[in-house]
């Protein structure tokens, strides 16, 4: 048996990592990247705490976030295609198409 402060320390770890490739990384495929990791450790944390209190509503509710990561995932590369279609370049510095 893990634990819970252990997968705790993990998931806060995660999301960490997370919060920084997203403030720091200017590469758009990496930014989609870093939230499906701060999507996969809120995951974690539903999971250890419901698996902590005995309870399934944990794990219901980090499955309807695993559909939601893959609705992300779905919108965000076909926005990332067409930006690299139109702009040749997936630098979020880059991209100004909201510009006049």
């Amino acid at each position: 048996m893990v634990n819970l402060n252990a997968v705790l320390l993990i998931s806060f770890l995660l999301f960490s990592i997370g919060i920084i490739g997203v403030l720091i990384r200017r590469n758009a495929l990496v930014i989609l990247m870093c939230v499906e990791l701060m999507l996969n450790a809120a995951n974690l944390n539903f999971i250890a705490f419901a698996r902590h209190s005995g309870s399934i509503s944990g794990q219901a509710f980090a499955l309807l976030v695993m559909g939601f990561a893959a609705a992300e995932v779905a919108v965000g590369l076909a926005l990332v295609v067409a930006l690299y279609r139109k702009r040749d370049t997936v630098q979020v510095d880059d991209i100004n198409l909201l510009k006049g």
